[in-house]
């Protein structure tokens, strides 16, 4: 059996705003985020990309231009 990682992502331009999620989930929340901003970037897939195969210098440096930190919450 697989493990599954959840990762908490914080909206760094929305005060309070944060999300635990699976790997799968990273692009489409970040996409919702940015969507409220009226912005759509492929960095949001390249981001959960970097997440979810353990590339955190690319994910934080992603994670800079998009605004948005992420940890890992929960590895089950």
């Amino acid at each position: 059996m697989r493990a599954m990682t959840i990762y908490q992502l914080t909206d760094c331009l929305h005060e309070g705003r944060k999300a635990r999620v699976s790997g799968d989930q990273i692009a489409t929340i970040v996409s919702g985020w940015l969507a409220e901003l009226g912005v759509h970037s492929p960095l949001a897939d390249d981001f959960a990309y970097a997440v979810q195969t353990g590339d955190w210098a690319t994910a934080h440096a992603i994670g800079t231009h998009l605004s948005i930190d992420v940890t890992v919450a929960t590895r089950a």
